[in-house]
């Protein structure tokens, strides 16, 4: 078969996921990771190569990159996050640091942890898609002025380094603009020249083609089969385009290069395929008074498991809420919501919530990371692996994860709380995710940007203000409690709350009120309840709730 019937894409997951919202390190360039790549194969018997063991990469890290420790375990733990793990091993890993009663016993745990070596070093390479380089600053690609930023830009835009985690133009354009040093960077030492790059007579091996799987996978034209890069490329028929040997089992570098450039294609599950010929849902009700202009588009129906999105946009004054197939391991983008409540109850691999206000989100558990740019006002009720935030203003995060929360740039006034709700199936999704109830780092932040090293760009949710949060629909599940229970503290406050309404109650009772004067009581106290809704902004929320009329119902997705 020629290879004009071969596909080839980059793959979405290790953007979306895989890197961080920051610039990253500037000892994680191109020339610090060619030094990296030419250590750990020298020391393959010393825990580097091929596998990277942790005790290994924080060597290298904390000794020679001078990172910090929380920053090296950072990286390292986000790429280990990505492997393909079961829920069973992943769930046994928090078991094993909820046992840990000391930091050396955690850091003995980890010294266990091996990753993919060259792996590795292609996710610390794509750390470079969220650099922001003086240059293209000139040119106007990033840090917009502000009269670009005030144009309402559309779910595609390019105007600044949190839009390329879910911009597959710009996933293809990394790696078409950097192949040839994500090659290099993958060669054994004796096929680089001195100054670490390949020659004509360069030679790749079968290892580093089946690393670049990591970030690149195809199909043959017409085949409904997703591919890994290395089984295309080690495909009998492609040998000549490809390049592989058989005699030397080793690909020629120009010859790989030449093919790989020629097969890439845009990616057929990316967010612009989505956008452009995903399936419409309409799963949000209607609120009277407010305009149809809610956008919502999945590709659930011809994508693969691991491929799947479901893009949101300018949900605006609705209630929103979804528990199926659909949205199980599905990666979301939450777009320029406002004033609206969005419950969406099902296991989901990752969520990246957007320029959203004024809005409230309930999450079923999210297995990789859950991420937050851009928004004012609003509330996240979730169980995750991972938080993180830019750019937010005024918002409050009640959540369970074994990782600490990542605070990046650009935030004021962020609140951390307890997980504070359930539904009948979240124990079973959390099962199904790999999330565990401990251990459970809501209240112990990470500031990973410099500009926020002071702590008081957070606060933890004062007892007093806190209540649980009831998720008003009915499912079928065996949850019907809080997963892990609650901080004593918090549960003291509501048990002294509790006891104020029986103590109103019984002072009630024992005013012996005629009938009349009940009547009259019964309505100051509704009345008084009333304004409270409409003053707190609840009386919405409730609104929202009530079905729509029997012609109004709109199609599940």
């Amino acid at each position: 078969m020629d290879q004009s019937r071969v596909l080839l894409w980059v793959k979405a997951e290790p953007f979306i996921v895989g890197a961080l919202q920051v610039p990253p390190p500037s000892k994680f360039s191109l020339h610090y990771l060619r030094k990296i790549s030419t250590y750990v194969k020298i020391r393959a018997t010393e825990g580097a190569y091929p596998r990277l063991y942790w005790s290994t990469w924080r060597h290298i890290a904390c000794g020679k990159l001078q990172l910090a420790k929380d920053l090296a375990w950072l990286y390292f733990e986000i790429f280990d996050s990505l492997s393909v793990k079961t829920p069973e091993e992943r769930l046994e890993w928090s078991e094993v640091l909820s046992n840990c009663m000391s930091e050396e016993e955690v850091e003995k745990q980890r010294n266990q942890l091996s990753v993919d070596t060259l792996q590795f070093l292609l996710f610390l390479y794509i750390q470079q898609l969220n650099k922001v380089s003086l240059r293209t600053s000139l040119i106007g690609e990033e840090w917009p002025s502000p009269r670009n930023r005030s144009q309402s830009p559309d779910l595609t835009e390019k105007s600044n380094c949190h839009n390329k985690n879910w911009n597959d133009y710009s996933h293809q354009a990394f790696v078409c603009d950097h192949l040839s040093d994500l090659l290099e960077l993958l060669l054994d030492p004796e096929q680089l020249t001195a100054s670490f790059h390949s020659t004509h007579s360069s030679l790749v091996s079968r290892e580093a083609v089946v690393a670049l799987s990591f970030l690149i996978e195809g199909t043959i034209s017409r085949a409904r089969k997703i591919y890994p890069l290395h089984e295309l490329a080690l495909w009998q028929p492609l040998h000549a385009d490809s390049g592989f040997s058989k005699i030397s089992k080793t690909f020629s570098f120009y010859k790989l290069e030449t093919w790989l450039r020629s097969c890439l294609t845009g990616n057929p599950f990316g967010t612009s395929a989505c956008l452009k010929s995903g399936k419409k849902l309409a799963w949000a009700h209607q609120v009277e008074g407010t305009t149809k202009r809610a956008k919502i588009a999945c590709n659930t129906h011809v994508a693969p498991r691991m491929h799947r999105l479901v893009v949101m946009s300018q949900v605006y004054k609705q209630t929103l809420a979804k528990s199926s197939d659909t949205l199980v391991g599905a990666h979301v983008k939450i777009h320029r919501c406002n004033e609206s409540f969005i419950y969406l109850l099902s296991p989901l691999r990752s969520v990246t919530i957007e320029k959203c206000r004024n809005s409230i989100f309930v999450l079923g558990p999210v297995g990789t990371t859950l991420h937050l740019h851009s928004c004012d006002n609003v509330k996240v009720i979730a169980v995750c692996h991972r938080l993180s935030i830019s750019s937010t203003t005024a918002c409050i995060f009640h959540i369970l994860t074994p990782t600490r929360p990542l605070i990046l740039s650009g935030n004021q006034t962020v609140t951390f709380a307890p997980f504070h709700t359930h539904y009948p199936m979240l124990e079973d999704h959390m099962a199904r995710t790999g999330l565990a109830t401990v251990p459970n780092y809501w209240d112990n932040p990470m500031v990973v940007c410099r500009e926020n090293s002071d702590t008081s760009v957070f606060r933890l949710l004062p007892p007093c203000e806190f209540y649980v949060f009831i998720i008003p629909f009915e499912m079928e599940g065996d949850t019907t409690e809080i997963p892990g229970g609650l901080p004593s503290v918090y549960q003291k406050a509501l048990g002294q709350r509790e006891q104020k309404i029986q103590i109103w109650q019984k002072t009630v009772k024992e005013a012996h009120l005629t009938k009349d004067q009940r009547k009259q009581f019964q309505v100051l106290v509704e009345n008084k309840f009333y304004e409270w809704l409409i003053n707190t902004g609840h009386r919405q929320q409730l609104d929202s709730l009530v079905p729509p009329a029997a012609g109004s119902k709109q199609a599940a997705g």
